[in-house]
């Protein structure tokens, strides 16, 4: 400690915009972490504008960049009735007064009727960019990128709108007296988005629902970015990051002031009370993370595989599904080759169908490729086979396509029971049922075949005819030819299950929070989800850390039998030999690392703000 104070004497303070801390100090704290966001010749790097700004006003301040005005065209170019150009920047008024000179700005948020000219040459006919504009002016803050914003709905002719572009950048005078000179600039892609972010309009995870809004072709995709697009998922993030911010300074404090401050707990009983707010707050990611992987499904859409015995019908089946002859149908076996692949939005979920080659035993394998005769399998339709088995392993559910008239294949069944080994959800089609002279005895049969063969439900056993689906006459009173429809209403439903939100179980009703968040986890991209599986990984990281501070399964180490503690007093209690089990440090960092990636989540940055992890140290 003495070399610590000549040193404190000779360092200067690091630089804190909002309160000087002394080197010594975050040493002595042991705070690391903390010494890597203040401004220092041996800093790793200096505090962004956005820093600076954030200790002195908090998050809340609006930044502008570089005092620039951008401009892009809003909407799809090419001919159309309308385009809008949005501006956004301290430079909207002067670009207003260019273009419409002598006339007076709109109200905010009011719609008004301007004719644009082109900038510094006299109002007349000859100088008219458009006749008719629609203009529209928002005021900073509240807008949607924090700044001013002016959008000019003009004529969507391909010549205005060039016309109008290329006058924007020109607004300005070039005798600007303003040092330097305000820019305007075309935007890059995503910058308008991009100040809506860092002026606090919008967060990350809303931002990336604003991408799934632009890009949603179903029902459900539309459900899911609409949910997204509320700031209640960020909030929920941000408590996360909170709640390991708080655990962290309880860890903190305890590193920093056992040795000067009392403590109403023990080290071990706090570490306790620290890891079970851990588990707790595990078991919500857990689940957070399970429902990203849902809504992923939703956003990219489910992977259907048509999966059977050559003749079994499903390229039939296929082209009932999508309404259209997609594949081709034939009495030959082994017509499909190869995957085909179609799209097609079923009940509102985006489905990937495929349908492959039918599955068969390969008899004599060779020949002239073309399958010539029974149990003759040609090297393209071995080839085709090896696909379907691997396009079955990969999808999300296994439609099996089973003749009713004849026994299942044992390579169907093989691969149809891999898939249910693995966690697919497999559906079976009984096809052909037309041909069934007892419907009823052999429906009944065909279902006990299935749950003996397969272990699938019954529920998930539909009985079809593609025949009586395809040669009903439109005016038949049977508004389900061939059971198709209610076929499909089945697969819906297995559809819905494997994309409902799932609700962890909780100890206590204390910790379950609002049930529509656990629908709102469920558009959670890929990234969200990685990062919460890197939290995850942080948090069991500290959990084993703190595993000693379980004193129920200590028991008293007796003193021969720790040479460690040869001619010292041995530990008595369970609770001091966990004591001195534990490392505080390690899960202090653990939880550091946890924090910081529920913090890149909402783009708040590294987790170990000084200011914030002292604050809290101080307070206990």
């Amino acid at each position: 400690m003495r070399a610590l104070q000549c040193l404190y004497k000779h360092l200067p303070r690091i630089n804190c915009p909002s309160r000087p801390l002394p080197v010594v100090q975050l040493l002595v704290g042991r705070n690391y972490s903390a010494c890597r966001n203040h401004v220092t010749p041996f800093s790793r790097r200096p505090l962004s504008p956005k820093s600076h700004r954030n200790y002195h006003t908090g998050n809340s301040s609006v930044i502008h960049h570089e005092d620039s005005t951008i401009y892009a065209l809003s909407t799809a170019p090419g001919k159309a009735a309308i385009a809008v150009i949005r501006i956004s920047g301290p430079a909207c008024l002067q670009i207003y007064q260019s273009l419409c000179p002598l006339k007076p700005l709109p109200k905010p948020r009011h719609a008004t009727l301007r004719r644009l000219y082109t900038p510094h040459l006299p109002p007349s006919p000859s100088t008219v960019l458009d006749s008719g504009a629609l203009i529209l002016h928002f005021p900073s803050p509240h807008t949607v990128t924090g700044e001013d914003i002016l959008e000019l709905h003009i004529h969507g002719g391909p010549a205005i709108i060039r016309a109008v572009l290329a006058a924007i950048p020109q607004c300005l005078p070039p005798s600007a007296t303003l040092h330097p000179p305000p820019r305007i600039r075309y935007a890059e892609p995503g910058e308008f988005t991009r100040r809506a972010f860092t002026n606090n309009r919008l967060t990350l995870p809303q931002i990336e629902a604003l991408g799934d809004t632009l890009s949603a072709t179903t029902e459900q995709q539309r459900q899911l970015s609409v949910r997204g697009t509320t700031s209640s998922l960020a909030a929920r993030y941000e408590s996360w990051r909170r709640l390991l911010l708080l655990a962290r300074g309880e860890l903190e404090a305890l590193i920093d002031f056992s040795e000067d401050q009392h403590f109403d707990e023990s080290p071990v009983e706090l570490c306790a009370s620290v890891a079970g707010q851990i588990r707790r707050l595990k078991r919500q990611i857990e689940a957070h993370r399970a429902n990203a992987v849902r809504g992923e499904l939703l956003r990219s859409g489910i992977g259907v595989a048509l999966l059977g015995a050559p003749n079994a019908g499903k390229s039939s089946l296929l082209n009932r599904i999508v309404g259209r002859e997609a594949a081709i149908v034939a009495a030959e076996a082994g017509t499909t080759r190869d995957v085909v692949e179609v799209g097609v939005d079923l009940g509102g979920w985006l489905v990937r169908l495929g349908d492959m080659a039918g599955l068969r035993r390969a008899g004599l394998a060779g020949g002239d490729g073309l399958g010539g005769g029974e149990g003759l399998v040609g090297a393209v339709e071995e080839e085709g086979i090896k696909r379907a088995k691997q396009r079955a392993l990969e999808s999300d559910v296994l439609i099996v396509v089973q003749d009713a008239s004849k026994d299942i294949d044992p390579e169907v069944k093989a691969t149809a029971r891999e898939c249910v080994d693995l966690g697919i959800n497999v559906v079976v089609a009984i096809n052909k049922v037309d041909k069934l002279s007892n419907a009823t005895a052999s429906e009944a049969r065909w279902k006990e075949t299935i749950q003996s063969a397969l272990d699938v439900p019954s529920d998930r056993v539909f009985f079809i005819s593609c025949r009586n689906a395809i040669t009903s006459d439109a005016n038949s009173s049977d508004s389900d030819p061939g059971n198709v429809q209610s076929f499909l209403q089945g697969l819906i439903s297995t559809f819905k299950s494997m994309t409902s939100a799932l609700i962890p179980d909780s100890e206590s009703t204390d910790d379950i929070p609002d049930a529509s968040i656990w629908q709102e986890s469920l558009g959670a991209t890929e990234r969200q989800r990685v990062l919460l599986s890197e939290c995850l990984d942080h948090l069991e990281a500290f959990l084993t850390a703190v595993g000693a501070a379980d004193i129920s399964h200590h028991e008293p180490r007796p003193l021969a039998q720790d040479p460690l503690w040869e001619g010292k007093l041995a530990p008595e209690t369970a609770e001091e030999n966990a004591e001195m089990d534990i490392d505080i440090v390690i899960a202090a960092e653990s939880l550091r690392a946890a924090a910081d990636s529920m913090a890149r989540i909402t783009g708040r940055g590294e987790a170990g703000d000084v200011e914030e992890v002292l604050g809290v140290v101080f307070e206990k």
